[in-house]
Parts: structure tokens; sequence; C-alpha cells
């Protein structure tokens, strides 16, 4: 930390530039209507100055304290010299006046900032008793703000501060630190230039913000135990006193417990507000239905327990400890998902009392995290952590909340308006309703059977006050969020290429009827979108129909996939058969997804005569097929197939116009790509 210096009584030079000595300081009736007037500005300088390990409650009072405080240096009338040095008003300042508030403001923060432990005795007034008051918790962007200046000196927080919020030049801030006692002013600019730099535009407007607004606060108790102990033993002790008959003595108990130590590192600083569930973010109710950024950003927070900071506080606990808790708390966390502790404030979703269970849901931007403490019966507390970061209308449409015997619930964002259930394995049965609370909490969703005989999805449908009403599907692989099936049926004859639909019409849900029994498989490995490609049609041969040949890629948190090739015969009930793959694909292809749209698969089929084929098949922009070792054959257009009695790996090329060859599934992968 920069040293505070008294100022000396001479000229002080900076860069050319000199600020004068010895002006008049204003008359305490000038002074004072100009704090009252500009009093919320002030306070909200020295809040911001002012460090953190203060506590909330502690830098709120002291912001105040000093502000008024300055008034103690104004004169009794408005005559006389004096000799308390300042910056003189630039252009576009209300006055000389503020200027001069200003300065003592800034100068007594600094100071307060290199003794926070002696602060209140200094600044004795304010003073409030059995509450404990905090500016309102702010968003994402406040919220890091706060972190980094936390992790900044007083003086790179002054400089910013008169930079952002009171939009002083580069030069005339520099000349206030040094009048303010600050050693090496031109430092602390560099280092505030290059966080608002960061920021960018947006510096002053989050500035401004409700996080560092110590005007409108919030009030909460103190720690009404320990306020009750004192009360006793200050009762014990008087009546101690007057017994012995000696002199009588006041005890006073003090309205808050001692100052913690400031922590060692940022880090540490970081983590105790991520842990303090007043610092929470929550989302005004009507935010998703105005709003470019349709997430969990905007999922307002819901349940009947979100005032509960006991249950809040044991939730944030459990996160920070993690792995390994002494507690006996039991952690699941999805493949991908990172365990480290909340950086910053996370986001409060729901917090409430859902199957005898105490839940709270959180998100910290890039996780959700469930903590479930059962409320009767020896079961220990669970924690879940999963990946959720770039969800969307349909990817951050539900969230599981409960899972029993009877199934699973899950909270519903609150742009969706419906909601049912329906059997994937019976696209021809009509969805049935699935009754939803007021809270957003779904009735059990029933959980697949390990037969295949039913395979359970949400079908919901989004409001027309986002703009996207549309119904989806989402299918529960025991994940905190469900996964969003798509489907992207085969190219027609001059038709363009086809893009990822919903699959709740009929066609696409009767195509995932013939591919649902494949998504258990899935279970557990951090998927959350599935879409199944049918990038080619054959006849096949002897008149036994039409083949579909099929690409499912099943795309996880992290941008890897796993991709599986198969084909179908004819008729509604046919299942898919896998393609051979030589080797095992790597999770990290492009194949199948929008980068990926060329693809070459074959595989030998029995005819029901007993003849045997080599049928192959490829994407619509495939001019020709060519088969080379056990079977050698070339055709025009993008399927093969071949009579044979041979048996073997077939290497495949195709061709595509201008880009030439395309190698078969299974031989190379990460081929040209392109629509």
């Amino acid at each position: 930390m920069q040293s505070h210096a008294p100022v000396p009584d001479t000229d002080i030079s900076l860069a050319g530039s000199t600020v004068p000595t010895r002006p008049s300081r204003p008359s305490r009736k000038d002074a004072e209507a100009a704090l009252v007037e500009h009093y919320p500005r002030l306070v909200r300088l020295a809040h911001v100055i002012l460090p953190p390990s203060l506590g909330r409650h502690r830098r709120l009072l002291t912001a105040h304290a000093l502000v008024q405080k300055s008034l103690s240096a104004a004169t009794s009338s408005r005559s006389g010299p004096t000799s308390d040095p300042t910056v003189p008003p630039q252009r576009g300042e209300p006055g000389p006046v503020l200027a001069w508030l200003r300065q003592r403001v800034v100068r007594t923060a600094l100071r307060t900032a290199a003794r926070p432990r002696w602060s209140f005795v200094w600044h004795p007034l304010p003073a409030v008793l059995g509450l404990r008051l905090f500016p309102r918790a702010g968003a994402d962007g406040e919220v890091a703000l706060e972190s980094a200046l936390a992790a900044a000196t007083p003086e790179v927080r002054a400089a910013f501060a008169l930079r952002v919020l009171e939009g002083l030049g580069a030069r005339p801030t520099a000349l206030l630190l040094a009048t303010a006692g600050v050693t090496a002013p031109d430092e602390a600019l560099h280092v505030a230039e290059r966080l608002r730099a960061d920021l960018g535009a947006d510096a002053e407007l989050l500035l401004h913000g409700v996080e560092f607004d110590p005007c409108t606060v919030q009030a909460r108790p103190t720690d009404l135990l320990r306020r009750r102990h004192r009360t006793r033993l200050t009762t014990l002790a008087a009546g101690a006193v007057l017994l012995a008959a000696s002199t009588a003595a006041v005890l006073t108990p003090r309205p808050e417990p001692p100052a913690p130590a400031p922590p060692a590192t940022a880090l540490a600083a970081a983590s105790a507000r991520a842990s303090d569930p007043g610092l929470l973010v929550r989302t005004p109710g009507e935010l998703w239905a105005d709003t470019a950024r349709v997430d969990f950003t905007a999922w307002p927070a819901r349940g009947g327990r979100t005032g509960d900071m006991a249950l809040l506080s044991r939730a944030l606990d459990a996160w920070a400890r993690g792995n390994g808790d002494p507690a006996g708390i039991r952690v699941t966390v999805t493949p991908g998902t990172p365990t480290t502790p909340p950086a910053v404030p996370a986001r409060l979703l729901f917090a409430g009392t859902v199957d005898d269970s105490a839940v709270v849901l959180l998100h910290d931007g890039g996780r959700l995290v469930r903590y479930a403490e059962p409320l009767a019966g020896p079961a220990g507390a669970l924690l879940e952590l999963a990946r959720a970061d770039d969800a969307g209308v349909t990817t951050g449409a539900a969230v599981a909340v409960s899972r029993t015997p009877g199934g699973a619930r899950f909270l519903l964002a609150p742009w969706i308006d419906e909601s049912a259930v329906r059997d994937l394995r019976r696209p021809d049965v009509p969805a049935r309703r699935l009754p939803v609370s007021e809270d957003g909490v779904t009735d059990p969703v029933p959980e697949a059977p390990g037969d295949c005989h039913r395979v359970p999805a949400l079908q919901v449908r989004s409001s027309t006050r986002i703009v996207e009403d549309h119904s989806f599907l989402l299918v529960d692989l025991g994940e905190l969020a469900p996964v969003h099936l798509t489907w992207t049926p085969a190219p027609g004859t001059g038709a363009p290429a086809r893009q990822p639909r919903e699959a709740t019409s009929a066609p696409g849900l009767a195509a995932w009827a013939r591919s649902a029994c494949a998504l258990p498989e899935l279970r557990g490995t951090g998927v959350r979108a599935v879409n199944r490609w049918e990038f080619a049609r054959q006849t096949l041969p002897e008149r036994a129909g039409r083949a579909t040949w099929t690409c499912t890629r099943a795309e996880g948190w992290d941008g890897r996939a796993r991709v599986a090739v198969a084909w179908e015969g004819s008729g509604a009930s046919a299942r898919p058969t896998p393609v051979p793959v030589p080797d095992r694909t790597p999770a990290d292809t492009a194949a199948c997804s929008r980068f990926g749209r060329h693809l070459l698969a074959g595989t030998y089929w029995t005819a029901p005569s007993g003849a045997r084929y080599f049928l192959a098949a490829g994407s619509r922009a495939l001019t020709s097929v060519t088969a080379r070792g056990p079977v050698s054959a070339t055709a025009r257009g993008q399927v093969l197939a071949v009579r044979t009695n041979a048996g073997g790996q077939v290497r495949l090329t195709g061709t595509l116009p201008g880009s030439g060859e395309l190698r078969g599934w299974g031989e190379e992968h990460g081929g040209p790509g392109g629509p």
C-alpha cells in the first residue's frame, strides 16, 4: 500500500502543473449546502475507496461518517485564508466548494484505508445498534468489478473512482491524488486506466450500480444469539458489582463483533464474498420477458425458503468445501465440471422444500449447483455440480430439483408456458399434461426402465413473450439439466441443406422412436443436446425397402461429442444398426455438426433371400462413391450397393465438388467440412 505523508506547506508540482497552497476554505454554511446537495455522490466516492476488509456494514457507515466529518474543516465564516491545499475546480465542475469537499473525502478515505481497524475510533458517527446495513447485491458485472477493486490498492480505487465517477481528466486526477498524500499518483492512475480499459464503456454504468450505492441499503439483524449472551453477561456483571457494594459500572454491549483480520490475499477476500448468502444475486421476476439473454441469468429466485439465510449459508459452505467434505456431504460431479469454490457471488435460482428435502439451486455463470438436505432421517446432504455454460432457451429450460423412486421433479424456466410428458417409444400416443406448482416445480416424471419399454421425455412450449413460441423435447439422463433432442430430416430431391429442428413433429417423433433406446447409454456423460441426422436414404436390393442412414451426435457442455453412425431398414419399428468403426471415434470430431456436414459410411447387409451385399451411402454433396479392398466398385451419386461374398474392411472414398475426396466413416475423422 502506498504511504500517506503529510502534505508540505509548499507548492506541489506534478508534470508541470502547480497546485496552489493557500486557497480559502469555504464557509461552514456553503460547505453544508454543497454536502447536502451532493451527499450521495460523495458517499459513493468514499465507499469505493474504502477497503472491503472493513466488512460491508462498517465500510458503509465509515463512508457516511467521513463525508459528514469533512464539514469540520470548513471555516465558521466566509473570511480568512487557510493553509489547507486543494485542487482548483475544473471546467464543468459545479463549483469550488464541491471540489474542496471531494478532496477532503478522498484524503480522509485514503487515510482511513491505511488504518481500517481504527476507522470507528476516528469516525464514531453515524452508529447503528442491532442492525447490519449493506448495499443491495448487484448483477454479475458489478460483482466482478467489486472483486477486481477489492484486489487493488486504495490509491488505485481512488484514481478509478475519480476518473469514472467524477469524470476528472488524467492530470487533475493525478494532482488530486498527490494533494491527498499519494506518493506515486502516476502509477496508481496507470493501473486504474488499465482496469477502466478492460471494462470499456460499461465502467461508468457498473460503478453507478446498486453494488456501489451506500445510500440505498438493506438491513438485517446482528447475531441475535450473541446479543442475548452479551445482555445476560451484562446483567450478571452488574449484579455482582452491586452485591460486592463496589463502584457501579455500566457495561455497554458493542453492536458488532470485532472486525475480522483482513484476508491475506485477494482470493481469500473473493471467497469470503462468494460464501456470503446476503450477496447472492437475485434476478427481478419479470426480467426474462424483456432481455436478449434468455438463459439462467434471467431466472428469478423462486421457492418458499429464499429468505432462509441459514440454509443458503450451509449450501454455500458445502460448495466451498467441495470434495472430501468432513461433514459427510455426498458430492457428485458431472464429467468435465470444475469443482473449484465459487469465485464471485452466485445467482440464486431456487430455495424451497421439495419431497421432504430442503433444496437450493445456484448458478455461477458456468455451473449449476444443487444442494439438498433431508428434513428427517439419517441420510446426509447432497451436493451436485454440473456445467451449464452457454445455456439458452432450450438447454436452460429446466433443472432437476428432486429425485425419488417415484421420478424426478424439475424446476422449469420462467419462459415455459406449457409442459407435458410423452413416451418417445410411442410417438402416436398424445403427450400427457404435466402439472406445475406456483414456484415452477413439476410433478414427478417417471424414469425410463432398463428394458427400454418406455422412454419418458418432457415436451414443453416457450412463451410468446420472448417471441420463441415453439415446443421442444427434453429427456432426463440423470443429470441436473435434461438433454435437448433435435432432428435433421433426410435431404429431399432438389431441397436445400436441412438444419436441425425440434423433434416434436410427427416425422421427428417417429424418428426418435427408433433411436430412443440408445439414449440411456449417455447417462452421466455430461451431454447437453443430441441431434439425430438422417444424412441419406437408400433403396435396398431385391426390393427389400428403403434404408435410412443416420448420424447421432451427442454434444457435451464442453463442445466435445459422442458420434455414432447407423443404418435402419424399412419399417416403423426398425432399430438402428451401428456401422462398425475400425478405431474409436475421437471426442472432439466435427463429424455431423455444422462444421462437418459431409459423411460417408458403409456396412455389409444380408437380404431376406440370404444374399450378401455391401452397402454404402453418403451425404447430399457427394457425386460418386468408390469402394476398394475386399469389395471393388464405383457408383455415381451418393449410394452404392454391391453383391459380394467377401468380408473384411472396405476402404470408401467419396468425391466432393471442388474439395477433393472424402474418406469413409472411421477411416479419417475431421475431413472436409462445410455446408
